[in-house]
Order: C-alpha cells, then structure tokens, then sequence
C-alpha cells in the first residue's frame, strides 16, 4: 500500500483504533489531513492505527526527535496482522506529559498480545511519543 494514497475503502470502513467510528472520522483525521491530536490518548490510537497501515511516515512524524529511530522495519509490520486495541489507562501528570497504557492483539504466525505503557509530552501544543515500556 502506498503510504501517501487514501483508499476509499478504507475511508468508508470502521476505525482500526477501536473508536467505533468510521476511519475517515476518526484517525484519518490526524494520519492523513494534518489535525493534530488533542491528547495523548487520540495520538496513541492514531499511531495504532498507521501500524495497522503501515503509514510509517506519520508514525516517524509524530515521534518525539529525541527517541525517534531512522526509520520503522515497515517489512517486519507488514507480516503482522492487526487485531484490535485496548486503552487500559490515560494519565496526564502534568500539562506537557502524560502516559497510556494500551494492549494491542496481532497475529504474526500465532497470536501476540503487546503490552506497553507508552509515554508522551507536548511541546508547543503537539503531542509526540517518546517511548514506552512493555509489560
């Protein structure tokens, strides 16, 4: 899939961040048309969301400078079938930080179930992720 084209089904198809929401309501919002994310929770599902479609552009894009890699093994994500995602818990410490915990379920030869606490800060109004620990 090409990380710059827009399909229409998938803009007319539920949101893979579980937001009951079609996509085209939803993450595409933020992935595609350049609306910053108000929080980080809808940063984290936006994130998942390009996981799921391999947008690596915006995943590097909304990276925090000071963690974020070169690039993203896209060829490892695309053996990975996305299965749903589960938002445990939101804190926000402070104006500028804030935490979500999340389980995401894939498939990659068998079943996987990816638990983090995933950290972000907002700097100049936009959130960014920074890194996370898995658990």
């Amino acid at each position: 899939m090409n990380t710059k084209t827009i399909h229409l089904e998938t803009l007319t198809c539920s949101c893979p961040c579980g937001s009951s929401k079609q996509f085209s309501d939803c993450c595409n919002r933020y992935i595609n048309l350049g609306e910053l994310a108000t929080t980080s929770e809808i940063l984290m599902r936006s994130r998942y969301t390009a996981y799921t479609l391999n947008y690596e552009h915006y995943l590097l894009a909304t990276w925090h400078r000071d963690t974020r890699p070169a690039s993203i093994e896209v060829i490892d994500q695309l053996s990975k079938k996305w299965l749903g995602l589960a938002i445990k818990r939101h804190e926000q410490f402070t104006g500028n930080r804030a935490i979500v915990e999340f389980i995401a379920r894939y498939i990659n030869g068998r079943a996987h179930r990816l638990h983090e606490i995933s950290r972000f800060v907002r700097e100049a109004g936009i959130w960014f992720y920074v890194d996370g620990d898995i658990l």
